[in-house]
C-alpha cells in the first residue's frame, strides 16, 4: 500500500512492463497496487468529464475506483472473473484493469490523456474550476498551470471571456489559495494510518516504554503536516535503528541521540524523538500543542514558580526535574484537570478546566448508529444487505438508509425504486427483531435541496420516511444572501431533520458556500433541525470552528459516515476527532441517544 503519495489520480502513471498474459495476474503483483488502480480510474472518470463525455459513464468509474480502493483483496492477484465479482466493477471495467495490470498502462485512458493537455488537468484541481471551463482557460488564453491562470488573473484577462468576470476572478483566486494551502497537507485517514502503523512498530521494540503520535494529528486536525512520533526509552539507539529501518523510509534526513527525521517513500516526513522515561508527560503534553495552549500553560507555570518545557517539568529555582510519567501529572502540578488533546487551541479551554466546566468529549464508543448511508441503488458500492450486517458487526443500536432522492437525476430514483427498497428494508428490520440481533432499521432518504430552497417529494411523501437528510449538491456559487434563503427554507421544512454536509466544502477541490451561518444556526436550534458533522474525510463538515458557534446557539448534531461502501462506515472516527474539536458532548448529538429518544426528536420537527 503506498502512503501519503504525491501523485495526484490525474497524474499517478507507471513503468510500462512487458506485456503479460497470465490466467491471473500474481505474477506482476508488485505492478499495481488496489490504490494505483483506484487513481487510473478515478483518473478516465476525470477525463470523461473533461471531455463532456458519457455522464453515467463517468460516474460508474468514480464508483469503481472507490470500490477498487476499498477492496480486501489485492485486485493484482485477481482474475476476470474475481475483479468482476467487485461491486462496481462490470466486464468493460474490469478489462481495462486487467489490461493495465498486465501491460502497465490502458489504451482508453492514453487515448483521453492525448485529448487534454496536463495544464487542464492540473488546472481541475482548484476548487470553483470545473473540467469545462478549465478548457476554455486553455483553448482562450492557452493557461495551462496554477500559476499562470493566478498571473492572468491579476493581467484581468480572463474578463473578456463568456461566462468569466470580477467575481469569478475573486473565487478562483479563493480556490487558488486553498489549493496551495492544502499542497503538502496529509488527509487525516491517510495520516492516521501512517502513524498508527509506525507506532505499532516501534512499540513492539525492546525497551520502548511507551510510544504515541503527536501535533496536529493527535489534536485530529482535519489534516497533518510533518509527522511527529514520541517514545520513551531509557536507551534511544535501538529505537533509532528501527525507525530508520522501516521498510517505508524512503530516505533518512537526519539521525541522532533524540531525534530523527525520515521521509517516507511517499514523501511524507515523520520525526522521532525519544526521551527518558521520567519527562514523558511534559514531552507529549508539549509536542501535541497547540502552539498558543503551550504558552497559557507555561504562563500558569511561571506563576507557581516552575518551569514547563519539552525536556519537562522543573523547580524554577533551584532547577530540580519534577517527575511527570504522565500528561495527567503535567496538568495536575498546574492546578489543572487532564484536557483531552481535541481541545488544546485556546479557545477558552484552560479557563473551563479551572472551573471546572471542561466537556467530556463525545467518544466514537457512544454513537449508537449512523444516520446517513448509501446503497448501490444510487451511487454507493455494496448491497443493503451488505452495509446492513457491516452496521450489525459495528454493534449499532439503529441504523438509517438515506440513498439519494430524483432531484440528482443521475442517480436514476424513482418513487417505485424506494418504495421497493423500503419493504425490503422492513423485511430485513422484522427479521432483526425476531432475532433479537442487529440494528432496528431506518428507511430514510438524502434530499437535494434546490436553489430556492424547495426539497425532493411532496411533503405527504416525505412524511413516510423515518428521516430525511437534505443536502447542496449544486449551484455552490449562489450569492450569501440567495444561499442563507436556500438553506432556512430547508430548515424550516418539516420534514427535514438533518441538513447534510452543511458548508459542501471538499478539502482541496471546494470552498465552504458563502451564507449567513448565525442566521442558520439560530434557525436550526429553533426549529429542532440537526446539522451534521460529516465524517468523510475529504469533507469532515461542519468544520470545528462552526460547530462551535453552533453550539452556542443550541443546536443538536448528528455525526454521520455518509458511507457509500462498507469500508466507509469506518470513518467515524475523524468525524468524531472533529466533533470533539467542537467541543461537542453525548447530549449534543442525536445519535449517541437511545432509539425512543430519538424518534421522540424525528417527530417533534413535523409536530
Amino acid at each position: 500500500m503506498l502512503v501519503g503519495t504525491g501523485a495526484s489520480p490525474a497524474t499517478a502513471r507507471l513503468p510500462c512492463p512487458q506485456p503479460r498474459t497470465p490466467a491471473t495476474w500474481t505474477e506482476v503483483t508488485d505492478v499495481a497496487s488496489n490504490e494505483e488502480v483506484a487513481a487510473l480510474l478515478q483518473e478516465y472518470a476525470d477525463l470523461l468529464s473533461i471531455t463532456g463525455g458519457d455522464a453515467f459513464k463517468a460516474r460508474a468509474y468514480e464508483r469503481a475506483a472507490r470500490a477498487v480502493a476499498g477492496h480486501s483483496a489485492d485486485v493484482s492477484g485477481l482474475d476476470a472473473k474475481e475483479l468482476k465479482a467487485i461491486p462496481g466493477v462490470g466486464a468493460s471495467i474490469a478489462g481495462k484493469v486487467g489490461e493495465y495490470l498486465r501491460t502497465g498502462r490502458v489504451a482508453a485512458v492514453d487515448e483521453a490523456r492525448e485529448r487534454i493537455p496536463a495544464g487542464v488537468r492540473e488546472l481541475i484541481a482548484i476548487p470553483a474550476l470545473g473540467p469545462k471551463r478549465a478548457l476554455i482557460l486553455y483553448e482562450e488564453l492557452r493557461v495551462s498551470s496554477v500559476d499562470e491562470l493566478a498571473a492572468a488573473i491579476g493581467e484581468h484577462r480572463l474578463r473578456g471571456l463568456k461566462g468569466f468576470g470580477p467575481k469569478s476572478e475573486e473565487k478562483l483566486l479563493h480556490g487558488i489559495d486553498l489549493l496551495r494551502s492544502a499542497t503538502g497537507r496529509i488527509p487525516v485517514d491517510t495520516a492516521l494510518a501512517l502513524a498508527d502503523d509506525i507506532v505499532a512498530r516501534l512499540a513492539a521494540v525492546a525497551g520502548c516504554e511507551r510510544c504515541a503520535y503527536a501535533g496536529s494529528l493527535r489534536r485530529r486536525r482535519g489534516t497533518a503536516g510533518d509527522l511527529d512520533v514520541l517514545a520513551a526509552a531509557a536507551d534511544s539507539a535501538p529505537l533509532m535503528a528501527a525507525f530508520t529501518g522501516l521498510p517505508l523510509v524512503g530516505e533518512v534526513i537526519g539521525t541522532g541521540e533524540t531525534k530523527t527525521s525520515i521521509r517516507t517513500t511517499g514523501g511524507v516526513q515523520v520525526d522521532l524523538r525519544v526521551v527518558p522515561p521520567g519527562a514523558w508527560g511534559a514531552a507529549l503534553q508539549y509536542f501535541t500543542g497547540s502552539k498558543q495552549h503551550n504558552i497559557r500553560l507555561r504562563e500558569i507555570a511561571v506563576r507557581k514558580k516552575l518551569k514547563l518545557s519539552e525536556y519537562g517539568l522543573f523547580h524554577a529555582r533551584s532547577g530540580r526535574r519534577i517527575r511527570v510519567a504522565t500528561e495527567e501529572d503535567v496538568y495536575a502540578r498546574l492546578g489543572l484537570p487532564w484536557i483531552p488533546p481535541p481541545l488544546r487551541e485556546d479557545r477558552g479551554e484552560i479557563e473551563a478546566a479551572g472551573r471546572g466546566e471542561l466537556p467530556e468529549p463525545v467518544a466514537e464508543d457512544d454513537l449508537r448508529g449512523d444516520l446517513h448511508t448509501h446503497t448501490d441503488l444510487t451511487d454507493g458500492i455494496d448491497t443493503l444487505e451488505a452495509m446492513v450486517a457491516a452496521a450489525a458487526e459495528r454493534g449499532y443500536a439503529y441504523y438509517a438508509i438515506t440513498d439519494h432522492a430524483p432531484e440528482l437525476r443521475m442517480q436514476r430514483m424513482t418513487k417505485e425504486k424506494m418504495l421497493a427498497q423500503r419493504e425490503t428494508v422492513a423485511a430485513l428490520d422484522a427479521r432483526h427483531r425476531r432475532r433479537r440481533n442487529g440494528p432496528r432499521l431506518l428507511h430514510g432518504t438524502e434530499l437535494n435541496i434546490a436553489p430556492d430552497g424547495s426539497v425532493d417529494w411532496p411533503g405527504e411523501f416525505l412524511e413516510t420516511f423515518d428521516i430525511c437528510v437534505a443536502s447542496v449538491h449544486s449551484h455552490f456559487t449562489q450569492p450569501k444572501d440567495e444561499m442563507t434563503r436556500r438553506f432556512l427554507a430547508a430548515v424550516e421544512n418539516p420534514h427535514v431533520h438533518v441538513i447534510g454536509h452543511p458548508t459542501t466544502r471538499k478539502a482541496g477541490k471546494r470552498p465552504a458556500v458563502d451564507a449567513d451561518w448565525d442566521a442558520i444556526f439560530a434557525a436550526c436550534a429553533r426549529t429542532g433541525t440537526a446539522l451534521e458533522v460529516n465524517a468523510h474525510p475529504n469533507r469532515l463538515d461542519l468544520p470545528d470552528e462552526l460547530i462551535l458557534r453552533a453550539r452556542s446557539h443550541g443546536v443538536k448534531f448528528a455525526i454521520d459516515s455518509d458511507a457509500h461502501s462498507v469500508p466507509d462506515l469506518a470513518n467515524m472516527r475523524y468525524g468524531v476527532g472533529i466533533a470533539q474539536r467542537g467541543w461537542l458532548t453525548k447530549e449534543h448529538v442525536i445519535n449517541t441517544w437511545p432509539l425512543a429518544r430519538l424518534r421522540r426528536f424525528l417527530r417533534a420537527k413535523a409536530a
